[in-house]
C-alpha cells in the first residue's frame, strides 16, 4: 500500500488531475509509473508559503485584482489559497516528465473553495 500525501497516483496508464492555483491552469494526466517516485506525480504546485504567513503577507484586495484580470469568479475561498502562495505550475509539470504524460491543460474560469468560516481545525 502506497500512502500518498502531497502526492497523486500516476501507475501506467493512469488518468489523472493536477491543478494549478485558483488563476493557473491544471493538468489531464496519464501517468508512467515510474517506480522511483511509486508511481506518484505531485498533486498540484506547491505551496511558496504556509498558510499562516498567507494572512499576514497577502490582501484581498492583491487576490481579487489578480482573480479579475484571469476573469475567475471566486465563490468561497480566504487568503490562504491566494494564487500567490503558490509555485508556477508550469514549473511543476515540466518537472515531471518522467512521471506523467500531459494530455490536456484546461484554464479556471469559476473557482469554489471551502468558506473562510468553515476552515477551522486547518494546519500548515
Amino acid at each position: 500500500m502506497v500512502h500518498r500525501k502531497g502526492a497523486t497516483p500516476a501507475g501506467s496508464d493512469e488518468l489523472g488531475i493536477i491543478p494549478g492555483s485558483m488563476s493557473q491552469p491544471g493538468y489531464v494526466i496519464r501517468g508512467k509509473a515510474n517506480p522511483e517516485s511509486l508511481s506518484s506525480a505531485s498533486h498540484g504546485a506547491g505551496r511558496v508559503m504556509s498558510r499562516t504567513k498567507a494572512f499576514t503577507t497577502t490582501t484581498r484586495s492583491q487576490m481579487n485584482k489578480i482573480l479579475q484580470d484571469n476573469g475567475i469568479q471566486l465563490i468561497g475561498g480566504d487568503l490562504d489559497e491566494s494564487p500567490m502562495v503558490y509555485k508556477n505550475i508550469e514549473d511543476m509539470i515540466a518537472a515531471q516528465s518522467e512521471l506523467v504524460t500531459v494530455l490536456a491543460k484546461f484554464s479556471p474560469k469559476i473557482v469554489r473553495m471551502a468558506d473562510a468560516n468553515r476552515k477551522e481545525g486547518r494546519e500548515d
